[in-house]
């Protein structure tokens, strides 16, 4: 694990993309840097994200069944309470669980919409969720790499991680 404010400057130094760049499937995996979430979308079975052309995303795509990709609506999760439980997700009574619960979470089309914000000193690829004060914010590590940094209004602290294409347009 990394210090935040590192990975943060590390952020900060790669450059922009922009919003038509990310159209397809990204598999993703996180950034150890202290945060209460480091661990629990991969032990929940986290997949990535998926962009479509009308610049609308799957925010959060998990595998189901082994092969499987099942998008789950963000809206659904009580922040709050996953912030402040945070060690019970990387359980696996809480893999378990959610395994049983993706049926009910399933997401009914795109939650989120792509856009360009600004972050870190520049402006960049954005995702910003429609029923939760998320926003994902975006910076270009190669060709293939997107690295990320997850807002949540109210807390200072960030979630880091990166995604890498699987699946263009």
């Amino acid at each position: 694990m990394r210090d935040q404010q590192a990975i943060l400057e590390q952020f900060r130094r790669l450059p922009p993309i922009e919003p038509r760049e990310f159209v397809g499937l990204w598999k993703g995996h996180g950034i150890p840097a202290g945060h209460p979430f480091d661990g629990v979308l991969e032990n929940l079975g986290w997949f990535g994200k998926r962009f479509t052309l009308n610049m609308r995303a799957d925010a959060l795509l998990f595998q189901s069944g082994g092969h499987r990709l099942v998008a789950i609506d963000p809206k659904w999760i009580p922040l709050g309470l996953a912030l402040r439980f945070h060690h019970i997700g990387r359980t696996r009574v809480a893999r378990n669980l959610f395994s049983y619960l993706q049926r009910r979470l399933r997401a009914r089309g795109p939650v989120a919409s792509l856009k360009t914000m600004a972050f870190g000193g520049a402006e960049s690829a954005a995702m910003v969720y429609d029923d939760q004060p998320i926003v994902d914010y975006f910076r270009r590590i190669d060709a293939e790499r997107i690295m990320g940094a997850m807002a949540i209004k109210g807390d200072e602290r960030i979630y880091f991680f990166e995604l890498q294409c699987v699946d263009g347009p």
